[in-house]
């Protein structure tokens, strides 16, 4: 298990520091400690300080996934030729396939994850793009005494993906301690959104990033207040090369 924290992670802004980010897996002009692996590429936690738009930009084969965790956004791409609104709870995802542009205006004190996996370029980029909004309310939630889980994709989850193996949840947890069986045939990135607690006898708090490699099960306890978790699954082997393992033989 390692434990990433915000400051070993990398950095970036938009329009003169309007748009602000933290980067557990970024480019590396970014900086940070983490590189793409598995089918992950690229997980960026941006927030708007004040009304923002990132303005028309290219995307080709990777699935881009927006998770509006505070206020709202906006999103416009090629394919619609519309704006089409998004608020706390909502998803978004974008297969680019051969190759679709868009924008996102990000409004004063919203906050998304913008996630990217690797789907197998070699048969995407032959594809159309087409593009899924998600509304909050539709989301599967499982709940027990202390516990709540959203189901975003995978078992039980509504999204539909073309990168295999992938499950992606939202963990809430007040009171009870949380038991997570491990496999290692995955690989498990956790990201605390809010509060703090112990896993496995170490502390982990509020913007910390965790990667889960090894297989083993875990145990994670809140402290006062609560921990939010966000949860992102995929297989320790993806069964092709992705392009960050291209890139780096």
């Amino acid at each position: 298990m390692r434990i990433i924290p915000i400051s070993q992670q990398g950095t970036g802004a938009f329009n003169n520091g309007q748009i602000i980010e933290n980067k557990p897996i970024g480019f590396p002009s970014d900086g940070g400690f983490v590189r793409p692996y598995s089918s992950l590429f690229y997980w960026a936690r941006a927030e708007g300080l004040i009304d923002s738009t990132i303005g028309l930009h290219p995307h080709q084969g990777f699935e881009i996934m927006s998770f509006v965790l505070e206020g709202n956004i906006r999103h416009f791409d090629t394919k619609m030729n519309d704006w089409k609104p998004l608020e706390a709870g909502d998803v978004q995802i974008i297969r680019a396939g051969r190759g679709i542009s868009h924008a996102e205006h990000i409004h004063k004190d919203g906050v998304i994850f913008q996630i990217w996996v690797d789907p197998d370029l070699s048969k995407t980029l032959q594809q159309e793009a087409s593009y899924d909004d998600y509304k909050g309310s539709a989301f599967q939630v499982t709940e027990t005494d202390g516990t709540s889980v959203i189901h975003y994709a995978g078992e039980n989850g509504l999204m539909r993906l073309d990168t295999p193996g992938v499950d992606i949840r939202r963990i809430k947890l007040t009171t009870d301690i949380f038991q997570w069986e491990g496999s290692k045939e995955v690989i498990r990135s956790l990201y605390i959104i809010g509060g703090s607690g112990m896993m496995d006898g170490k502390t982990i708090e509020q913007d910390d990033f965790i990667i889960i490699d090894d297989g083993s099960s875990i145990s994670i306890t809140p402290h006062r207040g609560g921990l939010d978790i966000f949860a992102f699954t995929v297989p320790a082997t993806p069964g092709y090369p992705t392009y960050a393992h291209r890139m780096v033989r």
